[in-house]
């Protein structure tokens, strides 16, 4: 695949000597959605305002479809729509000629008809005429998203696109976010939803205080890291775990009434008719039998506390 954008050694540090990106390297193929995930402070908005130039890097380099973001910043900037974190609208304004302002910012020609179908496209057509301060939260999210898309970018950022909108809403942006990709457009995302990423994402990338910790095809990294729990519900509750049934991969629940057993998916043999055969002979009464899949959430977590050790 190409990289449409193109992140190398990028280093961004402050003057009290915080550095709050620390060479970074990132390649972020056309056409896909990228989630990437972090911990408050990991870096993430200042790594999406460095590729933007809203920040300038300290050191390093970025390309967005070829275009260096600082000797040829308007054809890099041109190419890229943001939607930031703050709902920062003019609030008298109606939400079609706010949409109209931000294409004419690039210097783009009037075109009511692409206007029209970004405003279908995002359900904000009926609220046309209406004005920024009339509409809801969710709604005035959606207007962000048509402003970084009137100019016809290639890439989009979506800054924490969902924080503070209710469940049903956030699901509607991730139908969104699939047309756009549809339509060909590059996504990145961040966000503190770990379900958003999980249900969108085609990779996924991890960084923490400053540096990218992993940047992995979804489905793989799950398939690599995920694992599974066999619960083992007993009809009586116990204090300990047999001798007999002692392992690094058995621990009891915290009331005592089931074992949990981690295992490999991927391992020639799992271990679990073993489990279940010496369960069985201590004389234990299984009640039921459960199995979970660990979730992209439990992955990031562990990501994360690998980073900071």
């Amino acid at each position: 695949m190409t990289a449409i954008v193109d992140v190398t050694a990028l280093c961004k540090a402050y003057s009290d000597g915080f550095e709050a990106l620390k060479g970074v390297d990132l390649k972020i193929n056309e056409g896909e959605i990228l989630a990437l995930l972090g911990p408050n402070g990991a870096g993430k908005t200042t790594l999406i305002s460095t590729i933007c130039g809203i920040t300038t890097a300290t050191s390093g380099n970025v390309k967005v479809g070829g275009h260096d973001t600082v000797t040829d910043f308007r054809a890099a900037r041109a190419m890229i729509g943001l939607v930031p974190q703050e709902i920062n609208l003019e609030p008298f304004e109606c939400v079609q000629n706010t949409v109209k302002f931000s294409r004419g910012l690039f210097g783009k020609p009037a075109n009511p008809a692409l206007i029209e179908k970004i405003l279908r496209q995002l359900s904000l057509w009926d609220k046309r005429d209406s004005q920024i301060r009339a509409l809801s939260g969710g709604m005035k999210r959606r207007v962000l998203i048509a402003k970084a898309l009137s100019h016809e970018p290639r890439v989009l950022f979506l800054d924490e696109p969902s924080a503070g909108v209710d469940v049903e809403l956030r699901r509607d942006m991730w139908e969104i976010v699939a047309d756009l990709k549809r339509d060909g457009v590059t996504i990145i995302l961040t966000t503190h939803y770990i379900e958003e990423a999980e249900a969108i994402a085609d990779r996924i990338g991890v960084i923490a205080q400053g540096e990218i910790l992993l940047i992995e095809d979804k489905d793989k990294l799950m398939a690599r890291m995920g694992r599974k729990e066999l619960e083992v519900q007993l009809s009586e509750p116990i204090t300990q775990i047999p001798d007999s049934l002692v392992s690094d991969a058995l621990r009891i629940r915290d009331d005592g009434t089931a074992l949990i057993y981690t295992y490999d998916t991927k391992s020639e043999r799992t271990g679990i008719t073993t489990l279940l055969s010496q369960v069985a002979a201590e004389g234990l009464v299984l009640r039921d039998v459960v199995t979970r899949q660990s979730s992209l959430e439990d992955i990031f977590v562990d990501l994360v506390r690998e980073g900071d050790a």
